[in-house]
């Protein structure tokens, strides 16, 4: 069995139901067509058999010349029809079969026919200009039923598309695009480069002003902390008074010191801690301790179960959320685009210079599809024509046109029958009986 044949497709064709009534109302006017014919038949033979006799008049020779002819006219045709479609009588005549026989030949000059006729660029910019789709794609979009079909639409392709991402693809992308890229350098370096501009840009100064701010308030605080902790270290035999003034001393001490600090922006303090936080910032990019604690401390962290377990996280969270807004038609992202589906479509109503820009893009896309793959789309009809079984289609083909072409067997019935009855009657007015 060769390819050909392996690769055979079924011929498409209407529903069963609808196939039964086309073979029914084909079979009724075959009928007709051929009934009609076996009445001409039938009248010759009358006539024949009544001239046999000697006694008929002249009108039985118009008579029998209009039926031998439509019986002639008949039977013509018939072969005519069938001709098409089958051998007649089983008879292999030449020129018989046609589709049949010329499938292949009739499908590459259908798609011919359709390609220099239908799918030529000057015939479809032409087309498509003279439909002004962007006015009508405008005047669609603007209303607002429209505009929530869009949307409607658009959130169901967003939530399907969505649900048929693999997961595991999914976390995988997120895994390599995030996690693996924040674990991938050493975070010392660019840590202490972002916190090295963020001094040059003064932007550690709030940093300083809170701890400087969060020291006096934990001074005014220590009272109670500063006594206890005296009284707990003092010697067994110092007086409980001494301790009491000592505390207090050294809490003024400590308050009055920690407000010099809030209130003096050069402070000796706080330019130890400016100082503390940049040589932090200068450790972070150049001491090799530092940067390996810093790299222990990654590895910690992106070892651990929740960042492991954070692609895995973040997909099915953000899926679940993009599913939710895509269907939820009073969702931010649904209203949103109803909105913008009505306000480009009324900026396109609007805008001539935009409709006409649109418009030549649509022409000229169509004039590059006609010119680049005209050839591609009508190589379609021969192709599957030709892989078609030559019997079911022409079976098939019958079974759609073949109920008319049973009117040209009843017309050239009728026809042959007038035919020969003009005939006859000029032979007879010329010549007689």
């Amino acid at each position: 069995m060769t390819t050909m044949e392996t690769n055979r497709l079924a011929v498409p064709g209407p529903s069963p139901e609808v196939e039964a009534e086309r073979r029914r109302a084909l079979r009724v006017h075959k009928a007709i067509a051929t009934g009609l014919l076996l009445v001409a038949a039938v009248i010759f033979l009358a006539c024949r058999f009544y001239e046999s006799t000697g006694n008929a008049g002249d009108w039985v020779g118009f008579v029998r010349a209009g039926a031998e002819a439509g019986m002639v006219g008949g039977l013509a045709d018939w072969f005519a029809v069938t001709a098409l479609f089958r051998y007649p009588l089983g008879l292999k005549i030449p020129h018989t079969a046609i589709i049949r026989r010329k499938k292949d030949q009739v499908g590459e000059a259908l798609s011919g026919f359709v390609g220099e006729n239908f799918l030529n660029a000057e015939l479809i910019t032409e087309k498509v200009s003279k439909a002004k789709v962007p006015e009508r794609v405008a005047e669609w979009m603007v209303v607002e039923g429209n505009a929530q079909k869009v949307s409607r639409e658009a959130g169901k392709l967003v939530a399907n598309a969505t649900r048929a991402l693999d997961p595991q693809d999914a976390e995988a992308v997120i895994r390599t695009a995030l996690v693996d890229r924040i674990a991938e350098p050493a975070w010392g370096p660019p840590l202490g480069r972002t916190l090295d501009q963020l001094i040059n840009e003064g932007q550690t100064e709030p940093i300083v002003e809170q701890l400087i701010q969060w020291m006096h308030r934990k001074a005014l605080s220590s009272e109670d902390l500063i006594v206890r902790i005296l009284d707990e270290r003092a010697p067994t035999w110092a007086p409980k008074f001494i301790n009491d003034i000592v505390g207090d001393k050294v809490y003024r001490e400590l308050v009055t010191w920690t407000e010099q600090v809030a209130n003096d922006r050069n402070h000796e303090a706080r330019q130890a801690v400016r100082r503390f936080i940049y040589q932090f910032s200068q450790d972070l990019q150049y001491d090799p301790v530092m940067i390996q604690r810093v790299e222990d401390i990654k590895h910690d962290v992106m070892g651990s179960k929740p960042v492991q377990d954070a692609a895995k996280t973040v997909w099915s969270q953000t899926s679940a959320a993009i599913i939710a807004a895509a269907e939820d038609p009073e969702s931010i992202l649904r209203t949103k685009l109803v909105e913008l589906t009505m306000q480009w479509g009324q900026r396109l109503r609007d805008d001539d210079e935009l409709r006409a820009s649109l418009d030549r893009r649509i022409t000229g896309t169509a004039a590059f599809l006609a010119d680049n793959y005209a050839g591609e789309v009508t190589s379609i009809i021969s192709e599957t024509i030709e892989r078609w079984d030559a019997d079911e289609a022409s079976d098939k083909i019958e079974l759609m046109v073949g109920k008319d072409l049973q009117y040209i067997r009843l017309n050239g019935t009728v026809v042959g029958a007038l035919a020969g009855l003009a005939i006859y009657t000029v032979s007879y007015l010329f010549f007689g009986v």
